[in-house]
């Protein structure tokens, strides 16, 4: 069973109806048994990253996911914000993160012209994957997927990079450490694209 992690934050139902759509088993959930029972976990996020640490302490998840992630080390796939909470810190806020990534988020507009390039990047854009992986693979062609975001995040060991993505400068649209996966788009706004990522978490 793959359970959608319910913080207050994130586009909840349209990710479940996608892995529905491909076959998956999954519910949406804040309850620390259910999400301890989990055979793989989502955590979507769509926000501020200190209101989101918030409200992950507030619901009291931070050790049951640290456990499912990094003792039982089942498969975690964080989405937009989520994946921003695997690094250690943000520039959005002053809350430490999960700090499973060694990485840090960092500010967009920071690195980019934004009289050029408007803040937050929306829309399609191509990702190039950087290394084999399970969840988008290393097919050639043309793939693309949804964004809307104004942080990105910057790791400090390239082999954590699974793939990058350009707007205005190359940055990590993609994550993955061991178990753990992390997406910067939105692959439940993304069709064909994110259908194929779903079903491939789901079919680990």
């Amino acid at each position: 069973m793959i359970v959608i992690i319910d913080y207050g934050m994130g586009n909840l139902g349209s990710i479940a109806n996608m892995l529905k759509k491909v076959g998956a088993k999954a519910l949406i959930s804040s309850d620390k048994q259910v999400i301890g029972d989990a055979e793989k976990l989502v955590l979507p996020g769509v926000g501020a990253f200190d209101n989101a640490m918030k409200n992950l302490q507030k619901l009291d998840l931070i050790e049951i996911l640290n456990k499912k992630a990094l003792e039982e080390k089942i498969p975690i796939l964080g989405i937009c914000l989520g994946i921003q909470l695997f690094t250690k810190r943000s520039d959005e806020g002053t809350l430490p993160g999960l700090g499973w990534i060694d990485a840090e988020t960092i500010a967009l507009a920071k690195h980019i012209d934004t009289h050029k390039l408007k803040i937050p990047h929306m829309g399609w854009n191509t990702v190039k994957v950087e290394k084999e992986n399970p969840l988008i693979g290393t097919r050639d062609g043309d793939l693309r997927f949804y964004f809307v975001h104004s942080y990105f995040v910057k790791c400090a060991f390239p082999r954590d990079v699974l793939s990058t993505t350009n707007y205005g400068i190359d940055f990590t649209s993609g994550i993955q450490k061991d178990n753990i996966f992390g997406v910067q788009f939105h692959p439940e706004k993304s069709h064909k694209f994110g259908m194929k990522l779903l079903s491939n978490f789901a079919s680990f």
